[in-house]
């Protein structure tokens, strides 16, 4: 799209525009601008810059996206429109993977999760740069001001600011009188993306209820004139109800009738219950010490069925008047809410289950003043989750003997998902917990990979962040405890029994060998810190011989 020459050549169809659109849509001008995705799919040219709305597969367009892909596919130009692809997380994976499937995609900021753009990272066809979500508008993606009278786009390189043009494609549930955006289950960095577009596309999502109100959108600024999010308690509000925006720069508006493709949660399993059962012990021996109130702090919880466990155990656990603020809402916290327990919660985005969103929205009055979504920027600012003592609860791939979390990339290399919010939370909480089952299953061995090894192959999370981990075997608290205090606890208390002989092992030998050497903080045998790897690249285990 290179701006507005093109934007005059569109073909608009207000008359097409539906009596639920007209309702919505409450600035008559920009009914004006109605235009159907196949029309708007020319304005899409190669190496285009496009910003879309969404976060962890909910609010984001999907009509639009739909027609570019067609249109690639029904003239065989897949490897020659390519784009670059700026959302606050992952989205719908109808959209993003079939993008990455017919390789449409060139770089991709600054999280993602789906098999199809993992391979396309993995094969080298898709650059994508992973980083911190509180800090991806602000380090990654800056606004400048320039003499055309607003605020652009860049992105930043090692040796330079590259000015671009910024496409942004968001979905709506309203648009205000004032032209304003009401977003739909998700914030992520739409205010970001809106603020610096060039060019912006509206999706009108009429099969979702008008949410006005479930937002809490404040501004942003760029340093050196940011100011502090003045939020105490989960419930404050600091902002408006709608995503400000210039409407001179909306280009064109298209109604979409498509609901997220979110799919159902993770079930829960004997596993997810056990390390359930362990937190919610010690957070209650934390209670009944006095280290914690009796209503917790507030709670942030990742996705997953660990997650889904967890806040179902609390939906039935002794603490009342609990708070939460974290980055996203499944199901169980519907569950949390009902029991009375959940007084009220923050997040960016809300992933229910097609059940769970239509429980959600036949039961809004019950829930909408219980709840805020904010902009990424926000609900994972360090600033606020430190203010508010946030106990912090996700999920790895791996940890090691120290403490250090992977949380990304499998064997060292192999881009699974992006890192998300979790350091963000981990290293700013209260308390900061990492929970993942001990094993997993490979092909010839139930229990053929440990998620407790030496040393992890990629770090993600370091030891100086985490305070406690736990597996369906057990929880280790590490809490004041040197790396050779933490190594036999961690071993002990969560190694699965395959491989806590082994790791004992390795650690006694580490331990010996670097004492002698006068190098004992944290022992490693590095020749064999990785034979677990290894050894699962050759054989499809991770149980060696021995280390010798």
């Amino acid at each position: 799209m290179r701006s507005t020459p093109l934007a005059r050549n569109l073909v608009y169809r207000p008359s097409t525009a539906s009596s639920v659109l007209r309702e919505r849509v409450r600035r008559p001008a920009f009914i004006e601008k109605l235009a159907e995705p196949s029309d708007l799919v020319p304005l899409f040219k190669n190496d285009d810059y496009i910003g879309w709305s969404g976060f962890t597969g909910v609010g984001y367009p999907k009509r639009i996206p739909t027609a570019i892909a067609d249109h690639v596919e029904a003239n065989n130009l897949q490897s020659k429109n390519r784009f670059n692809l700026f959302v606050g997380a992952s989205v719908g994976t109808e959209v993003e993977d079939r993008w990455a499937k017919l390789d449409i995609i060139a770089r991709r900021y600054p999280h993602q999760v789906g098999k199809e753009i993992a391979k396309g990272i993995n094969a080298g066809r898709i650059e994508f740069a992973d980083k911190h979500l509180s800090i991806y508008e602000r380090n990654t993606v800056i606004r400048v001001n320039l003499s055309i009278g607003h605020v652009a786009f860049a992105l930043i390189s090692p040796s330079k600011i590259l000015i671009v043009e910024l496409q942004a494609i968001v979905e709506a549930t309203a648009i205000t009188e004032d032209g304003h955006i009401v977003p739909g289950a998700s914030v992520g960095a739409s205010p970001e993306i809106l603020e610096s577009a060039e060019n912006i596309i509206i999706e009108v999502n009429t099969h979702l209820p008008n949410l006005e109100g479930l937002h809490d959108i404040s501004q942003s600024f760029i340093p050196p004139n940011r100011q502090p999010y003045l939020i105490s308690h989960p419930e404050d509000r600091i902002g408006k109800t709608s995503i400000a925006i210039d409407p001179d720069r909306v280009v064109a508006i298209c109604e979409s009738h498509l609901p997220d493709n979110t799919g159902e949660n993770s079930p829960e399993t004997a596993e997810s219950k056990a390390i359930a059962g362990h937190l919610i012990d010690f957070l209650s021996e934390e209670v009944d010490a006095g280290r914690l109130p009796k209503s917790l702090l507030p709670l942030q919880s990742g996705i997953g069925n660990v997650a889904n466990s967890i806040i179902g155990g609390l939906a039935a656990g002794p603490f009342d008047k609990v708070m939460v603020w974290t980055e996203v809402l499944q199901d169980t916290f519907l569950q949390f809410f009902d029991s009375g327990k959940l007084d009220f919660a923050t997040a960016t985005s809300i992933k229910f289950s097609p059940d769970g969103f239509n429980h959600f929205y036949s039961h809004w009055s019950d829930y909408k003043d219980r709840l805020l979504l904010r902009s990424q920027q926000v609900a994972n600012a360090p600033e606020i989750i430190r203010r508010l003592g946030i106990i912090a609860m996700n999920t790895p791939l791996e940890v090691d003997i120290y403490g250090h979390a992977n949380s990304t990339c499998a064997l060292g290399s192999r881009m699974l998902n992006g890192l998300g919010g979790s350091a963000d939370f981990l290293r700013n909480a209260k308390l900061s917990i990492m929970h993942t089952p001990s094993s997993r299953p490979t092909k010839n061995d139930p229990t053929g990979i440990s998620c407790i090894v030496p040393f992890v192959s990629h770090v993600d999370q370091t030891e100086h962040d985490l305070d406690v981990i736990v597996t369906e075997q057990g929880l280790a608290d590490l809490r004041g405890l040197s790396p050779r205090e933490r190594a036999p606890v961690i071993i002990q208390k969560c190694a699965h029994p395959d491989y806590k002989d082994l790791l004992l092992d390795y650690y006694e030998r580490s331990l010996h060998e670097c004492l002698a050497a006068g190098r004992g903080h944290e022992p490693h045998m590095l020749r064999n810190a990785f034979k677990f790897y290894t050894h699962f690249m050759e054989h499809n285990t991770m149980k060696i011989d021995g280390w010798d």
